[in-house]
């Protein structure tokens, strides 16, 4: 009986152990947003094949994510007569509202510290695509062999795209998630007294029946 729960408690431990390392992988980069009325969706073109229309609004946020559907979207408000206030329409010319999110500290490579928030109004040609847009109000930008956009107006000053193990961010999250679920070190804790109680138990019982 005692061999069979500490089998179980190894098998709840080692799965336990697997979902935390697959929650806290992920990649470290610039994920590309279009605005569809009051909501964020997930760009289907790069930045570098997208062609906004005037009057339309897109969006960039650096972030730590595991794919598109976990992906942090832009914050803040994100109105087009908002941002271009103050850019007047011209003639053979479009606007463009770009919402640039550098993200959190949690979300910085190691030694750098993210900008603040910023949007700001492009006016460019009609053929624009959204990276010249951005190419025009955001220098320097960076790109890697691929075409990935690295970084935006010069942050981060290195990497792309790299895979992020959770350590460091998890540490940083520790105090907000606080009031959350247990943590495996206590769920192992808890598994480890429930054998030891049903050993003793048992052993009582082989005692009481001797």
């Amino acid at each position: 009986m005692i061999r069979r729960a500490l089998t179980l408690v190894l098998a709840v431990l080692v799965v336990l152990t697997g979902a935390a390392q697959a929650q806290a992988t992920g990649y470290r980069y610039w994920s590309f947003w279009d605005r569809e009325g009051e909501r964020w969706s997930y760009a289907t073109q790069g930045p570098s094949l997208a062609r906004p229309s005037d009057g339309d609004v897109q969006g960039f946020r650096f972030a730590v994510s595991e794919d598109s559907d976990d992906a942090a979207r832009p914050r803040g408000a994100a109105e087009f007569a908002v941002i271009c206030a103050r850019t007047p329409a011209q003639d053979g010319k479009k606007r463009v509202a770009l919402v640039i999110d550098f993200g959190t500290a949690a979300d910085a490579p190691s030694g750098e510290t993210p900008p603040a928030r910023r949007t700001v109004c492009a006016r460019v040609s009609p053929d624009a695509t959204t990276a010249e847009a951005l190419a025009s109000v955001a220098r320097p930008l960076r790109y890697d062999t691929n075409a990935l956009l690295c970084a935006i107006s010069g942050y981060p000053a290195k990497g792309c795209g790299e895979q992020v193990a959770g350590g460091r961010q998890e540490e940083e999250a520790a105090p907000d998630d606080s009031g959350g679920g247990p943590s495996l070190g206590l769920v192992a804790g808890i598994a480890v007294v429930a054998v030891l109680g049903a050993a003793g138990v048992w052993q009582a019982r082989r005692r009481r029946n001797a």
